[in-house]
């Protein structure tokens, strides 16, 4: 049995579609070791050798700077599914509220709150929403966006939709949220937020001997789909507890629970 490194980036979306390659590499007789680490960092490992499966990146918007360096060592298998992000309002919010613009006018004025609350600063998504920030000038009316964790995202998220407060969402499809709520995107007509990528598996050319072609042909036809990791994403974090938190009110800033 032949062991294959298989990394992902630690967002748990990332960790339910390796679980599907994984599946894939297993039926084929291998052993896999599986770690996780930030976006950069993951890229780095492998561009270093010490991964031989990535799972995935996104091409050619949110990853393809990190691949670059070392683009000529590495094949892509397949497109797992087309990642493309976003800034949402919950459906509650006014559809008068229909773009970025409109953050600057009234309702949203009178009701949003100003805090932009992402993920980690290494995403596409980190890069792009600072970028909207200043060229739509959102400052001058209070908007900040603030990197942080998954659970700061998404639980700041789930608790304001609890109580119908209105909040922007820095996101992306696919995620756990859309398979539980219903997130209008808000009109970005600057093109700030990269389009649609495509969430490619990348495994290393000196791997491929040890992965065999039976395992590489099942992967390059394998295909998730973004309603359907969405559901895988949201099974994966009830089925870990990686959304059960105190209560907003007793939760220390920061704290959460992490893949």
């Amino acid at each position: 049995m032949t062991t294959l490194r298989v990394g992902h980036i630690d967002l748990s979306f990332h960790d339910a579609s390796a679980l599907e390659v994984e599946a894939v590499l297993r039926r084929h007789g291998h052993v896999v070791e599986r770690s996780a680490a930030p976006h950069e960092e993951m890229f780095r490992r492998m561009g270093r050798g010490e991964i031989d499966v990535l799972v995935s990146a996104w091409l050619p918007a949110s990853h393809g700077r990190y691949l670059a360096p070392f683009q000529d060592d590495v094949r892509e298998i397949t497109v797992l599914y087309e990642p493309y992000c976003i800034w949402g309002v919950p459906d509650y919010v006014p559809a008068a509220i229909a773009g970025v613009v409109d953050l600057l006018k009234p309702p949203a004025l009178d009701r949003m709150e100003r805090l932009i609350q992402g993920i980690n600063a290494g995403a596409g998504i980190s890069r792009f929403s600072e970028a909207i920030i200043e060229k739509y000038g959102l400052t001058t009316a209070g908007y900040h966006f603030r990197t942080g964790t998954e659970q700061d995202c998404f639980g700041r998220f789930e608790d304001a939709v609890a109580a119908s407060r209105w909040v922007v969402i820095p996101l992306w499809h696919p995620q756990a949220l859309h398979h539980r709520h219903r997130i209008r995107a808000l009109e970005e007509p600057k093109g700030l937020l990269g389009g649609t990528d495509k969430a490619t598996l990348i495994v290393r050319r000196d791997a491929e001997a040890d992965i065999g072609q039976a395992a590489l042909a099942e992967l390059e036809v394998l295909h998730l789909g973004n309603e359907r990791l969405s559901a895988l994403d949201d099974a994966l974090r009830r089925a870990l507890g990686l959304d059960e938190r105190p209560s907003a009110t007793s939760r220390p800033a920061g704290a959460c629970t992490h893949l």
